[in-house]
């Protein structure tokens, strides 16, 4: 072998080294900086700050008014950036930012249109009127947003396989409707999006689980539930027979109607920070969870009955309705109530003061 040839081999290597330590950094470390220092409470960082009076951003200013959907966690400080979380349970999931992309233009069809889809696959079923959608989660395993707009009214369509939840929110904050994106984070083992704005400062960091921003300039602003369903497609089929199904037609290359995750729905193994040690429940069981006040209550939805079940909590009584088709509506004091459905051990290690319905 010649110096000549040895000296090519030398380069390709060292670039291939370099494009692989590229690629790496895209994939793995490609997310928003967390900030680093010490944390104080909002509040003293407010007085240290005499910035208590006027002012403010839009985001400040919508925490300071007391909007209803604000959050029960104390917030700190750290380097000038609210936070809800402390910031090292904040974790890497691999993916860099937006590298598990959002279907931002989703595209529809009609059931006699399907033929990728069993009765038995599972996904989330949304009505605003007229206008029903499933969204099944063998399309949402791959994108785990879809930014839509239903019935003429906008809809963040969510889905974290590590957690089973799937929750749809009102994306509207402050009278602004923003577009979501995953962050390629994990809180707890739960799926963190990120508002897409101009500008990174306009940017926070929102837990899917919590509904809630948890690090950035909208931290403790809590996005409103749009009540949807956990869903058959056999089953939403048949009370929505004119529903529209999202089509495979995404604009990305996937193996649609194949699961990366495995058997990991019914294992026990849990991880990317979720601390869990509970016999209560199979981690892995299926619930739905509330929040009143500040005050969390878990229900496991194959305990229950098919029917109605009466609850009394946090001072409101409570009633669960299932259907044969396991769809819940929950009421509180005759208004409906929402809620997360999701594995129990992540509503359980996000509310770790939660009660379990017995």
């Amino acid at each position: 072998m010649n110096n000549s040839f040895k000296i090519k081999i030398l380069v390709l290597a060292i670039l291939t080294l370099g494009v692989g330590w590229l690629a790496l950094d895209r994939f793995y470390f490609g997310q928003r900086k967390l900030p680093k220092g010490d944390s104080v409470p909002l509040e003293e960082f407010i007085e240290q700050n005499n910035k208590n009076a006027g002012g403010g951003s839009d985001a400040q200013n919508t925490l300071r008014n007391g909007s209803d959907f604000q959050t029960s966690r104390q917030i700190f400080v750290t380097d000038g950036v609210k936070h809800s979380v402390p910031l090292d349970e904040i974790l890497s999931g691999g993916p860099s930012k937006d590298g598990i992309p959002s279907i931002d233009n989703p595209k529809f069809i009609s059931p006699n249109e399907v033929d990728y889809l069993t009765d038995e696959d599972v996904g989330q079923g949304l009505c605003n009127g007229d206008d029903c959608r499933f969204y099944p989660y063998q399309i949402l395993v791959w994108h785990e947003i879809v930014n839509d707009t239903v019935g003429g009214k906008p809809a963040l369509v969510t889905y974290c396989p590590l957690c089973f939840t799937g929750i749809v929110f009102d994306p509207v904050v402050g009278g602004k409707h923003f577009d979501f994106g995953t962050s390629g984070r994990l809180w707890k083992s739960n799926l963190v999006m990120y508002n897409r704005s101009e500008g990174e400062d306009n940017e926070s960091l929102w837990s899917q689980v919590l509904g809630e921003a948890i690090v950035g300039p909208h931290t403790g602003i809590k996005l409103k539930i749009i009540r949807s369903d956990t869903v058959k497609y056999g089953d939403w089929k048949k009370l929505h027979p004119d529903t529209r199904v999202l089509s495979r037609d995404t604009g990305h290359f996937r193996t649609y109607g194949r699961d990366p995750y495995g058997d990991y729905y019914t294992s026990s193994q849990v991880g990317f920070g979720a601390d869990f040690n509970d016999d209560q429940l199979h981690p892995k069981a299926y619930v739905v969870g509330i929040e009143i006040n500040g005050q969390f209550k878990a229900y496991n939805v194959e305990s229950l009955k098919v029917g109605t079940t009466n609850d009394s909590f946090a001072n409101k009584e409570i009633i669960i309705t299932k259907s044969g088709k396991d769809e819940i509506s929950i009421i509180a004091n005759s208004d409906e109530l929402p809620f997360i459905g999701g594995f129990w051990f992540s509503w359980l290690v996000a509310h770790p003061k939660t009660e379990l319905f017995q």
